[in-house]
């Protein structure tokens, strides 16, 4: 009885596994990202450690995102009307490339900052095609009835990856060094490369045909318009994305000054923060938790927890209440790109989701030199504090503008 309702359980929570390409994707997506987020964490201190400034580490954000800001859209517009199969083959080789030469950077003695932004920069442009296409990738691997529970199950992979890719990172910092760091990321962009090769063409599921997709970035702008649940959905993404979700930003800064902890301490609070975003990320696969009031809801809980954390004594204290900021950001942040997925219709998915990074990513141009200047004009805490402030106002206006559009 016991070991039955387990397996039930896990037949819920993973069901849209069940079809081949999409058990592919998951595999190498889980291999990939968590070389993507050995690289991010790899990185930041890098930067952090030639200069010590919160304001280039900011900096540092705005090229690796800002490009999301102004490309992403386009990106979007051009992912509804490409073979993605294919197309990911390109940019999944174009960001290895990348990741190569931060690890030739990193090897030299004294890494130049300059030539770091640079590389960063061009990671920036790939992601920003790269990202809209994997995302809407999803919605063809799967049926329709399946793809609720793909889209949370895609979000688990990046915070599964989360976990093990920071404290990988930290390990191999202290020990080998950064060039490391990023050849590893290098290489684990093999794994999402072979896995789309083995994938079967006729088992995909197109929902339209790719050329009779009209309109470009401003139709994408003027549906979601023309959608109320998609509209306040973006607004408040577009609040939370710039002032308060800066987490790579915000959290070794916080770590590092306010706790007057090290590298390796940053590391691991980082995986703590993931693995309970994990737990969450599970639990609302298994529960179905991606409507509008769990969107409201994770905003107050993650500004609630954000408020907490930035009053919190020392790392041990941090330690607790950073797993709970983790549970709470997905708790916001799945049923947001869920809703996105669930409320367009297929011909939109690529510029919607990329309209949606725009305003998650995007705005780290702006949001990550505002986070590093707040920590160091305030102290660490304050971007944090400042965070969590954000999300109830917005989770407020979220509420508001939800009660005047429903009837």
């Amino acid at each position: 009885m016991f070991f039955g309702r387990i397996n039930s359980a896990l037949h819920k929570t993973f069901y849209s596994l069940r079809n081949r390409n999409f058990r592919l994707f998951f595999i190498g997506q889980t291999i990939s990202n968590t070389g993507n987020w050995l690289t991010n964490v790899a990185i930041v201190l890098l930067v952090l450690k030639i200069t010590g400034s919160g304001l280039d580490v900011g900096i540092l954000s705005a090229c690796q995102y800002g490009p999301i800001l102004f490309l992403s859209a386009f990106g979007g517009s051009i992912a509804d009307k490409v073979d993605k199969r294919k197309m990911l083959l390109v940019t999944q080789g174009l960001e290895m490339a990348q990741s190569a030469a931060l690890a030739v950077l990193a090897f030299m003695p004294h890494p130049p900052l300059l030539a770091t932004y640079i590389v960063a920069l061009a990671g920036g442009i790939f992601l920003a095609f790269d990202n809209p296409l994997r995302r809407s990738f999803v919605s063809e691997m799967v049926s329709r009835e399946d793809l609720p529970n793909a889209v949370v199950l895609y979000s688990t992979i990046v915070n599964t990856s989360r976990i093990f890719g920071p404290a990988l990172a930290g390990l191999l910092v202290v020990t080998l060094g950064y060039g490391w760091a990023f050849t590893l990321d290098a290489l684990s962009y093999t794994a999402v490369i072979v896995c789309v090769i083995m994938m079967r063409p006729e088992e995909l599921h197109i929902k339209h045909d790719r050329e009779k997709v009209s309109g470009g970035v401003m139709a994408g702008v003027r549906y979601i318009f023309s959608v109320p649940v998609l509209w306040i959905n973006f607004v408040m993404l577009a609040v939370i994305g710039t002032l308060a979700y800066n987490f790579q930003v915000t959290f070794p800064l916080f770590v590092i000054r306010a706790l007057h902890g090290t590298e390796g301490m940053f590391t691991v609070l980082y995986s703590i923060f993931s693995f309970g975003a994990v737990i969450c990320g599970l639990v609302v696969a298994h529960r179905k938790l991606v409507t509008m009031k769990h969107i409201l809801t994770g905003a107050v809980l993650l500004g609630i927890a954000m408020l907490i954390l930035a009053i919190v004594p020392n790392a041990y204290t941090a330690a607790v209440v950073i797993f709970f900021v983790g549970i709470a950001s997905i708790l916001y942040m799945t049923p947001t790109t869920t809703t996105v997925q669930i409320e367009s219709k297929p011909g939109m998915h690529g510029r919607v989701l990329a309209l949606q990074s725009v305003f998650l990513i995007g705005t780290t141009l702006i949001g990550g030199p505002f986070s590093g200047f707040l920590a160091d004009t305030f102290g660490g805490r304050a971007p944090i504090l400042f965070g969590g402030v954000v999300c109830l106002a917005a989770a407020l206006f979220g509420y508001v503008a939800t009660q005047k559009v429903t009837p």
